[in-house]
């Protein structure tokens, strides 16, 4: 006992070691600047800062690829399908469009005797369409059936404990001797929603999985998350490629498309090499019940600053897991489809509230970093500080009083961008990747500000969320954007003054020109691009009823 004891301060010791050192490394070459080679005039340079992070990718994109092959080489071990398992899908205010293409999805599940339970967060009579949707779908004759006047922690009017305590153990009959279950519960939000559904089911099954209801699920996804988890006794949870439902209906939600294969296939895969992928989406996730069950009360009761948690609810239930030491991995041969914002404003909103349950998990992740490989000590630190240098570099170059340091600025981060979606355009065979080249923009102008507007309001969990039937349009995601952009335009107008006073080399006007001629041209080949392949091809396939799960 006490050489395990040691041994796990000598793990705390030295993944924290490992993690100051490597931030002060990166923090050093950062601000020492040092560069391998530089221009006449400083046009171009290349310094130590970028190739760690040139190094950072290169290795990320090499393990990606092995657990890519892995996952093809476990198509060769044959599993039994006798372990029980269940579906948990969370409803609010859903699209009754999406709410039925989900559930037509469940009923052609491969799995064998796979028990399915939807809650619906609410029980008044507008939410009483996803109910009827539920018996529609699933079979009026085999859907069980429940409108609840409370949730397992806040009691309905007029409940007494008398009719509290015969509403439980109702809910515990129903979820335990049916197969097709929809419960009506008051309002409580997602994590309540989830709770119910683990805390009726109990320890009656041996897997769980987690779905949102406007997810379409591919008739394998549940038997090959179910392989992932019968492979090693030592893995928790393990979530599936999300892909996107409606990636034609704006360029938003298409930039979301290319986005979410990059960072599946690409970040995920390569966390899941190592076993210590950091967050299992909502939309396709499964976890051993046993584990659930040893940490469900605390996840429900999280809390943060003295408030209780209300956004989040995956990632923090990914990281229990890895707080017990198990491994969560990602497969890609599991897969759905989920809907995605529309709107700027939407997806805005969307992006802040979760880079709030980014930066508040990463704090609590990092009580775990011991229990796992290096490597997620390592990539919390590159990612969790990344946009700190980044808006740092964009002052910095804004305000240096140099017009080409602003047009390089720009450059570099296209070249880059452009380099990383031409990668992820082999490794998935389609071109339609380069096409992330353009979410390094909204990246920029948009997700770097929301993210620092997420840590100054991290504790307020007010807003940010609507259901899909009704849009709520929240204009306060607007506030660190306009910001941003006075901030960036500050500083243009500042260089131009400074550019005015003193003479301009005939060497800086054709370096100017020259690279504006770059920067448009780009725009205006991969604009073009955009026009043809995907306007052209959206419009088609817009009005294609998906049958199964395409990789399109």
């Amino acid at each position: 006992m006490r050489c395990h004891r040691v041994l796990t301060y000598l793990r705390i010791f030295g993944t924290t070691m490992f993690g100051v050192t490597l931030l002060v490394g990166i923090s050093t070459a950062y601000i020492m600047g040092y560069q391998f080679f530089t221009t006449a005039r400083n046009h171009l340079s290349f310094g130590l800062y970028g190739a760690i992070l040139v190094v950072h990718l290169i290795i990320q994109s090499l393990f990606a690829l092995l657990e890519h092959r892995n996952m093809r080489r476990s198509l060769e071990t044959p599993i039994k399908l006798n372990k029980s398992l269940a579906l948990c899908i969370a409803a609010y205010q859903e699209d009754p469009n999406y709410l039925r293409k989900c559930l037509v999805s469940v009923k052609r599940l491969t799995y064998p005797g796979i028990k399915v339970i939807m809650v619906i967060d609410g029980n008044t009579d507008e939410d009483l369409y996803m109910m009827e949707i539920f018996k529609e779908i699933m079979g009026w004759d085999k859907a069980a059936t429940y409108v609840w006047r409370s949730n397992y922690h806040h009691r309905g009017p007029e409940e007494t404990d008398e009719t509290y305590a015969e509403s439980l153990q109702q809910i515990s009959r129903l979820v335990l001797n049916n197969k097709c279950i929809c419960i009506m519960q008051k309002w409580g939000g997602k994590r309540e929603v989830m709770y119910t559904a683990f805390k009726a089911l109990g320890r009656s099954v041996d897997y769980v999985q987690v779905c949102d209801s406007d997810t379409m699920l591919d008739p394998a996804s549940s038997v090959e998350m179910v392989k992932v988890l019968e492979e090693d006794p030592m893995v928790g949870g393990v979530g599936g490629d999300v892909q996107i439902l409606n990636k034609y209906e704006s360029w938003i939600s298409f930039l979301s498309s290319v986005r979410y294969w990059m960072a599946f296939n690409i970040e995920r895969a390569c966390q899941s090499y190592f076993g210590c992928v950091q967050c299992i989406s909502g939309p396709l996730g499964m976890y051993r019940n046993s584990l659930l069950h040893e940490f469900v009360e605390d996840w429900y009761n999280q809390t943060f600053m003295g408030s209780h948690c209300s956004f989040g609810d995956d990632r923090h239930l990914t990281n229990r897991v890895l707080s017990l030491g198990y491994a969560t991995k990602y497969t890609a041969r599991s897969k759905c489809l989920t809907e995605t914002p529309i709107t700027y404003l939407r997806w805005l909103n969307q992006q802040t509230r979760w880079s709030k349950s980014y930066f508040r998990e990463w704090l609590y992740n990092s009580m775990w970093f011991h229990k796992h490989h290096l490597w997620m000590t390592y990539e919390a630190v590159i990612t969790g500080f990344f946009p700190f240098f980044l808006i740092a570099t964009a002052i910095q170059l804004f305000y240096q009083g140099r017009l080409w340091n602003i047009l390089l600025f720009l450059l570099i981060v296209q070249a880059v961008a452009l380099i990383k979606s031409s990668f992820a355009s082999c490794l998935r065979g389609n071109i339609v990747m380069v096409f992330m080249s353009f979410y390094s923009v909204l990246y920029m102008s948009s997700l770097l500000p929301a993210k620092m507007f997420a840590i100054a309001t991290i504790n307020k969990a007010g807003w940010g969320t609507s259901g899909r039937k009704t849009i709520v349009v929240n204009f306060i995601g607007l506030v660190p954007i306009s910001v941003w952009f006075t901030i960036l335009f500050v500083g243009i107008i500042y260089t131009v003054i400074q550019e005015t006073r003193k003479p301009f080399p005939e060497s800086e006007i054709i370096v100017l020109i020259v690279g504006a001629i770059v920067y448009a041209s780009y725009w205006v080949m991969l604009l073009t691009l955009y026009a043809v392949l995907i306007n052209k091809c959206g419009k088609r396939k817009k009005e294609t009823h998906y049958d199964m799960v395409l990789d399109v």
